[in-house]
Parts: C-alpha cells; structure tokens; sequence
C-alpha cells in the first residue's frame, strides 16, 4: 500500500510562513486590524475614536473635499471600469496622455508611463529593462517590490544586494562587476527607505553610477510629493534629479490614490511601455483615479502649505519621543520608527496593547520579513491633517506606556538595523 504523496497545500494548516502564529489564530488585532472610517488621524478600531499613526496619508488628502468631488464626478461619468482594456489595445485615453505629460514635466523628465499599481509599476519596469547579460546592484533594504523585481529580472542568476546605504560595499560591488562586464548594470534603492525613514544617499550614489557607467533606478514611493522644496522627491532634495535615470513614484501615499509612475528619457520609457508585462497585460488605470490624480497634483503643486504643516508635525512628534528616551533611529523624513527594546515580540505587543486600549493611540508593530530579523518597530506617519493636540495625547501615551512597563530605553536597537 502506497504512502500518501505530498500535498502542496500541507503547510496551509501549520503556523509556518509569515506571521505563522498569528495567522493559525486567526487573529485581527495585530495583523489584518479592522479599521472604520476615512483614513485620517482620528479612526475607529474596535468600536472606539483612536489617534491614528499608521497610515501614508502625508499630505492628508485623504478626506479632501476638493478631491472627493473630483472622483464623485468621474465615477458619475465614466463609472469605475473606464476604460476597459490594456493601454497598448482599448484602455489609453487622451487624459491618461495629459496626466502622464504633467508627472514628466513635474518629475523633470521627458518622458513618463502610469501604472495601475506601485508594486506591479516596479516589477515591470525593473524587468522590461534588464536583460540575462546585466547585472542588478540592489541596497538590501529595498522594499519587496524591488527585490520580487530583482528575482525576476535576473531569471535565476545571482543579482547583488549591497549593504544598507554602504557607499564601500556599493562600490566594490560596482568595481567587482566592470572586472569582467558583459552587460549593463542598473542600480536599485528607495529615495526614502519605509521603514527606516532615513535617505539614500543619493549625491554619492550617482557619482558612482557615473564612475562605473552604470544606470539608477530609485522607487521614491515615500519621498515623492513628500522631499524636496516643491514636493518633487529625495532627487530634488539631493539636487541630484537629472543624474537619476528612472525615477519612479507611487499615488498610495501622499496622493491619496493609487498607481504608480515611471519617468525618464522618451526612448526608455517607450520600451519600458511596450515591453512592461505589468502594463501590457493589465487594466489601464482607472479614469476616477486619473481624475482624482489631476486634481491632487494641482493641490501639491500650488500649495506648499501642506508639506509644511506635515513637516512640522513630524518634528514635534519625533523631538517628544526622543525627550521621553524612545529610540527612533536616524530617519530623516517624516516617518517615525519606534524601536522596540530589546527587539522583544512580547514586548511590543504589550506596548501596541496599552497605546491602542488605554490610552486611544493606534500603532502597527513591524517585523520580520518587512525589517530584518531581531529587530521589531511600530512606523508612526505624521501628516498634514494630524494637530498639534494629536501629538500632545500620543507623547503622553507614550510616557504612561513606559512608566506602566517599566521599559528598559537605555540601549539603541536600531543600531542592529543594517
């Protein structure tokens, strides 16, 4: 009598995979929370007002009046499947034409292409480009977007992660490559790094993108509208804009929308629309998101107001924390890690516990695989709709929270975060 074979499905009913435990639970309070309501500083979680700090509504459009009435009208005229099709057969429309013009000269690029998703907007530019003989140079902190992209570029060849914001172990790596080249090289890095908040450094990277003839490709999902004196990205934050060969920026944070762009030379971008799998095989873009996308790029451009209240949030939030001796390591943009002590799984869920029922102050804890193992942060995202009186009630939550857990601030966690 033959044994049972194999069954792919066997792990499904194990607490294996990510988050294995909580999954196996069926939990909804530290993973897959249910949130009511718009998305903005005040939230619903279990039947309860909370200040909320997890969600990328930076410029806090989310809400906007203006901007609702804009999808309103779209869906009143179009519906929510116009167009119907891929951009190469039924889907491009003369307004998906303009939209993508304003981005390039917005972007100061010649040229740009609108994804329906960031995620897929990453993979199919990052692989439209990079063929079998080329070399892909990733930081090892780049979102999953860019390593899934890695992985199938490379089609099975070994692409190289350098070493989180390391100028050396880039460049050995750029150096080791030239030794013996038979194809182009593309390095890949966020602007801002999500989880950290710091920035890639940008000014030096590109002067070794230009020493070793390499090309960049940087995903600024959470500098883009954010960096910057006009809210272009951590390229014109760095001046350095020209130097990048394809910038690429998401509509899920501060443009509550959704999508993605890719901008860079004409030539380029026309190869990247034809021979994308993520745009030639997918829907085009939604009019009610282009619409929307219209409008909120007017916004961000006419009114610098915005990121200048968010800014000033953010550092009144990050100033507290570090007054109450919480770790927020090195971020340089608004996103504001908290590192737990100790890297402690029980810890943190006590502390997300305590915030969220005690004291009304929503947090997500954040671990492994979205930061490297040993290490656990909840990532707080001030915006421009967040007050002054949010901040307030948050640092005093986090003073009661430490005093009730008697927590141990006296080490730095995020300095293991390499």
């Amino acid at each position: 009598m033959s044994s049972k074979k194999p069954d792919i499905f066997d792990k499904c009913g194990t607490d294996g995979g990510y988050f294995g435990k909580f999954r196996i639970k069926g939990d909804k309070y530290f993973t897959c929370p249910v949130l009511d309501g718009l998305p903005g500083p005040r939230m619903e979680f279990n039947g309860k007002e909370v200040v909320m700090w997890a969600v990328n509504n930076y410029t806090g459009l989310a809400g906007n009046e203006e901007v609702k009435k804009a999808a309103l009208e779209a869906v009143e005229e179009y519906g929510t499947f116009t167009p119907m099709g891929s951009r190469l057969l039924t889907g491009n429309t003369s307004e998906h034409m303009e939209l993508e013009k304003r981005l390039s000269a917005f972007l100061e690029k010649p040229a740009s292409i609108l994804y329906n998703y960031g995620y897929l907007g990453v993979i199919g530019t990052i692989s439209a480009l990079v063929g079998k003989e080329d070399t892909i140079v990733i930081d090892k902190l780049s979102h999953a977007s860019m390593v899934d992209a890695a992985i199938l570029a490379s089609a099975g060849k070994r692409f190289r992660p350098y070493r989180h914001n390391d100028m050396e172990s880039l460049e050995f790596h750029l150096k080791s490559i030239n030794k013996d080249r038979k194809g182009g090289i593309l390095i890949i890095t966020e602007g801002v790094f999500g989880m950290k908040g710091d920035l890639a450094k940008l000014d030096r990277i590109t002067e070794l993108k230009e020493k070793y003839e390499a090309r960049l490709f940087i995903d600024d999902a959470h500098g883009f509208g954010v960096m910057g004196d006009n809210g272009k990205g951590t390229g014109e934050y760095y001046g350095v804009q020209d130097k990048i060969d394809i910038y690429f920026g998401t509509f899920a944070k501060a443009f509550a929308a959704i999508g993605g762009v890719a901008a860079g030379e004409t030539d380029v971008i026309e190869w990247i629309r034809y021979n994308a799998r993520t745009n030639v095989f997918a829907k085009s873009l939604p009019m009610v998101f282009v619409r929307v996308l219209s409008v909120t790029l007017d916004i961000l451009e006419k009114n610098s107001s915005l990121r200048e209240r968010m800014w000033k949030i953010a550092k009144r939030l990050q100033t507290g924390l570090v007054e109450l001796g919480f770790d927020i390591g090195g971020t340089q943009s608004p996103i504001t890690p908290v590192y737990v002590p100790a890297g402690s799984e029980d810890i943190a869920m006590s502390m997300i516990s305590m915030l969220r029922e005690d004291y009304g102050v929503f947090v997500s804890g954040v671990t492994y695989p979205v930061v490297p193992p040993g290490i656990i942060l909840f990532r707080m995202i001030p915006t421009a709709s967040h007050s002054e009186d949010d901040v307030d009630i948050t640092l005093k939550a986090f003073k009661g929270m430490r005093d009730r857990l008697k927590l141990d601030l006296s080490s730095k966690p995020s300095g293991r975060n390499r």
